[in-house]
């Protein structure tokens, strides 16, 4: 029944991300086409916006400011739960199945997806503190509301909660635990089951206590996170930096290459490497979803441009630096082709340059999981409450806490498969916002080009 299962995933997930087979070879999916030509539609509307404003948008990421508005978090508390729920183990998991299925060249497309995913995700910030309701107890944002008071779609408003409900539910607590189970049976030989439960009791400790306990709790770990896997991944890779320019080039030859790095056939290995890595570029960096939205429509701010350029920084911080240390540690280091994949193969690349280094790599898996649980259980909440109003949000989650050892325990191939296959389904109707409301979006850059002058 699950091979059964298994099989339809795929199937379907072949329909949504591609390659889909014409007479005249593979060619991407609609998925594919659809995010790629969105992003490079809102870097073209928005004058390059993730670009020329970058050195602004670093400026104001990590600096102190006052906060005033409607939310409830602070900006950088929301940008904080933004970032720590993106950099979940799909920065690590994720990118290594990437490299291991699709070849080097799923990196590139990584890179590439990422650089126009930042115009994207900068609308996506935008829109969620426009039609945010900051009135509401407790506060309201996200593609639900973008729809149904931005566009007046309240039927797609509804079919994006139910969609993005469903995925937030029955996809992050299963594929997340999956990772950090995975690394610490091949680490510390805890059984899949234990480290469910202990990861389910410790996230429920913080989102039994609402949004503003989440952004408390990421506002610390957040940082912590990506600072001990960034310091863990340059010595790995320094250690092996003779490797870097061989490792460099691969990637970007691969990324256009018609020969399968991974033995597959002639002439599709360029649609293997675009389909693994824009699947993971997206589950990196979640561009597209319309979670931005969501978390940076809670800051306490009344500045959309400014929370947009946040959400900048954070795309650049997933695609450009954790994703790649992801990549060039098992690239520099030749265990890709080895034969694990997962956390298991970057706890390999860790332990080949760091004593001890797989339970280095174990305790970044922990965080990375252990953080994005914590702020799609957010997500999830909000989506589902917008059909079922506010009665849903405890047995959310509770029964989402409950899942956590049940994925824990999953395949590893099936639990990613689906939530592929879910994640493609959650951004078609939010690129509709994001294209009909892109002159919002446009309105809040120029103000920032007005802020600087």
């Amino acid at each position: 029944m699950l091979s059964g299962f298994a099989a339809a995933v795929d199937f379907l997930n072949r329909i949504v991300w591609g390659p889909w087979p014409t007479p005249v070879g593979e060619v991407p999916g609609p998925l594919f086409i659809l995010l790629f030509g969105v992003g490079i539609f809102l870097t073209a509307r928005l004058r390059f916006v993730q670009i020329a404003r970058l050195p602004q948008a670093i400026r104001l990421a990590f600096s102190s400011r006052p906060s005033s508005g409607g939310g409830v978090l602070t900006p950088f508390q929301a940008f904080a739960t933004a970032l720590a729920a993106s950099i979940g183990t799909g920065n690590i998991a994720g990118v290594a199945t990437a490299v291991v299925s699709g070849g080097p060249g799923a990196v590139f497309w990584i890179w590439c997806y990422g650089l126009f995913a930042a115009a994207t995700k900068f609308t996506e910030a935008v829109l969620g503190i426009t039609y945010r309701h900051a009135e509401a107890k407790p506060l309201s944002a996200g593609p639900p509301w973008v729809l149904r008071d931005g566009m007046g779609m309240r039927r797609l408003a509804w079919a994006y909660a139910f969609i993005a409900g469903i995925a937030a539910l029955v996809t992050t607590p299963i594929t997340q635990p999956n990772s950090i189970s995975v690394v610490f049976q091949s680490q510390f030989h805890i059984p899949g089951w234990t480290t469910g439960v202990i990861v389910a009791v410790l996230v429920w400790l913080v989102i039994i206590g609402g949004i503003q306990s989440i952004g408390r709790a990421m506002q610390v770990l957040a940082p912590v996170k990506v600072f001990l896997y960034l310091a863990g991944g340059l010595i790995v890779i320094l250690a092996y930096a003779g490797n870097i320019p061989a490792v460099l080039h691969t990637i970007v030859r691969d990324g256009f290459s018609f020969k399968a790095a991974t033995g597959g056939s002639a002439g599709v290995a360029i649609m293997v490497s675009m389909r693994y890595g824009l699947a993971r570029g997206v589950y990196a960096n979640e561009a597209g979803y319309g979670t931005a939205s969501v978390v940076y429509g809670t800051a306490r701010s009344e500045q959309p441009g400014q929370q947009g350029l946040n959400a900048v920084i954070e795309v650049f911080i997933i695609s450009f630096v954790t994703s790649s240390i992801s990549a060039l540690s098992i690239l520099v280091t030749g265990v890709w082709r080895l034969g694990q994949t997962s956390t298991a193969v970057v706890a390999q690349a860790f332990d080949t340059a760091i004593p001890g280094g797989g339970y280095l790599l174990a305790v970044c898996a922990f965080l990375f999981g252990y953080t994005a649980l914590i702020g799609w259980s957010y997500y999830g909440e909000q989506f589902l409450q917008y059909i079922l109003g506010p009665r849903v949000v405890l047995p959310y989650r509770w029964l989402y806490c409950l899942l956590i050892p049940l994925g824990a325990t999953s395949r590893v191939d099936a639990v990613w498969s689906w939530g592929d296959l879910m994640n493609g389904l959650q951004v078609f109707p939010n690129v509709v916002g994001l294209v009909g409301l892109s002159g919002v979006a446009l309105a809040a850059a120029r103000t920032l080009k007005r802020q600087t002058k």
